[in-house]
């Protein structure tokens, strides 16, 4: 998961280098929202891992 964050956030750094504005929002917002599902997930899964 956090494999697809990184490429969204190079898509939105390339979008943004040749000037597509929205695009390289849309894939920085949607980088954002992922890495912040993994850093869920792995906090979960610590959890998880710890208490059992």
């Amino acid at each position: 998961m956090l494999n697809w964050a990184l490429i969204f956030l190079v898509i939105a750094l390339v979008a943004a280098i040749f000037g597509f504005g929205g695009i390289a929002g849309t894939a920085a917002g949607i980088a954002k929202i992922i890495f912040f599902v993994f850093l869920v997930l792995m906090i979960l899964s610590f959890a998880r891992h710890v208490l059992s």
